[in-house]
């Protein structure tokens, strides 16, 4: 890849989990307008729904993460934690009894670390959940992600007799000059014997996450890691790219400047990472996601089957995510919704009877139809434009990436070519009316590459 594209086209742009984007949500639903948007989709539609679960509580601190976390050693939090997510889903089940109803096809365990819940507290946890519910009969999947250094075989047994077959584990870099300055010591033994374990049991897909532009990087330590990966042949990776973002959370100030690899150095590392995964035999999904081609995600992809939301990349399409924990978001085809995202608050709505509401997003008719373009470029690599004017006006807009060959536009469609997967978010950019027109002032999305 030409280096020249790649620095080119690095330029702050969402990921594009949702549109609208977090940071341009407008009109708040109620809380009774998102139960009714919630019961409305649910009675209407035939695909099921997905569960997601907010872990928040990691024992030490990475210093580049930027999710919502509790950074805590105690133990006894556990329970009270649990309690509080079924109490939650029982406010749900009482408001919203087509969950029992329709099909849970998806249940996904994220963090924080997950496995920061013993055995005993996950089984607590999902038991009296996959119990009540219907599970869809042929397409269910229970997932997690895990923390390889607090992950054991007695939580693995436990959640895959529970149903999972999915487990996500954080791996970010095997150097462990990296994994120092992100204050997390993971020799490639740990991950090599989890991911084994996990096999050994019936985990039918193991994924790998890894960071690229993390401090101390190196064109040879990043080719090391991608090695050491595809040696252990996990069934997908998600390949990011290190997201700075000091103004929203402070402790990644701890690193040094000159630590991390500027902007040519970066793209060069994910250049490497990206060369190595497709000679190896994984299949490009998406962004930043690359898989087996024998895995669900590229069997969906080219079954154009393919999802995305809050979660990622999913071959489970459903209308309805439903969140649960603190900060947890859900969405519907008319509505986001986040939970409170400080634990006290969160603990005193569910103490008063009340659904842990912070904020959230009504979408507007625009809104649905771009959601929905975005979400055909994100996971197709293609859209059809919804009229000729779009059309033309994205010829100007994206007039360098046509230029460059990494679109083509014909035929009432765009199409981003293979040599363009890379910069999928800055052709996503021209569908996102609400970036254009605000034109944000100060820094709100990390760099695209």
């Amino acid at each position: 890849m030409k280096k020249e594209l790649l620095a080119k086209y690095d330029v702050p742009a969402p990921r594009y989990t949702s549109y609208p984007t977090v940071p341009y949500w407008e009109t708040n639903p109620t809380t009774d307008q998102w139960v009714n948007h919630l019961r409305a989709t649910l009675k209407d539609g035939d695909g099921g729904y997905s569960l997601y679960l907010h872990i928040p509580y990691c024992e030490s601190l990475c210093t580049f993460c930027g999710c919502n976390t509790i950074i805590t050693k105690d133990h006894k939090k556990e329970y009270p934690y649990v309690e509080m997510i079924l109490k939650e889903w029982q406010l749900y089940l009482d408001q919203v009894p087509e969950l029992l109803e329709k099909p849970l096809k998806h249940i996904h365990l994220g963090g924080g670390t997950p496995t920061f819940l013993s055995a005993e507290a996950l089984t607590q946890l999902l038991r009296p959940i996959l119990s009540r519910v219907k599970i869809a009969e042929h397409d269910f999947e229970g997932s997690i992600e895990v923390d390889p250094r607090r992950t054991n075989a007695e939580q693995l047994k436990a959640l895959r007799e529970l149903g999972f077959t999915r487990v996500s584990m954080g791996v970010q870099d095997f150097n462990p000059e990296v994994q120092r300055l992100v204050n997390r010591i993971q020799p490639y033994e740990i991950t090599a014997g989890l991911t084994q374990a996990a096999r050994d049991m019936g985990y039918t897909s193991v994924n790998f996450d890894l960071i690229y532009g993390l401090a101390k990087q190196t064109a040879e330590s990043i080719r090391e890691t991608a090695e050491l990966t595809v040696k252990l042949r996990p069934d997908r990776i998600a390949l990011y790219s290190f997201a700075l973002v000091p103004w929203i959370k402070p402790q990644q100030r701890l690193f040094k400047d000159e630590d991390l690899p500027k902007a040519a150095e970066k793209r060069e590392l994910y250049n490497i990472a990206r060369e190595i995964l497709l000679n190896a035999g994984y299949v490009e999904v998406g962004m930043d996601h690359f898989a087996l081609p024998t895995d669900n995600l590229s069997i969906a992809m080219n079954e154009k089957r393919l999802h995305r939301n809050f979660m990622g990349y999913t071959d489970q399409r459903t209308d309805v995510l439903l969140g649960l924990g603190v900060s947890s978001i859900s969405e519907t085809p008319y509505s986001f919704h986040q939970n409170e995202k400080v634990l006290p608050l969160y603990e005193a709505s569910l103490n008063e009877g009340r659904l842990p509401t912070l904020r959230g997003h009504v979408l507007t008719e625009e809104d649905r139809v771009r959601r929905q373009q975005i979400l055909n470029l994100m996971t197709q690599y293609e859209v059809e434009f919804i009229n000729a004017d779009q059309e033309q006006a994205s010829k100007e807009f994206l007039k360098e990436m046509l230029n460059d060959h990494l679109i083509e536009i014909n035929n009432h469609k765009l199409v981003v070519k293979e040599e363009g997967r890379p910069f999928l978010r800055n052709a996503c950019v021209f569908f996102d009316e609400r970036l254009k027109t605000k034109q944000p002032q100060t820094k709100i999305f990390s760099q695209s590459i």
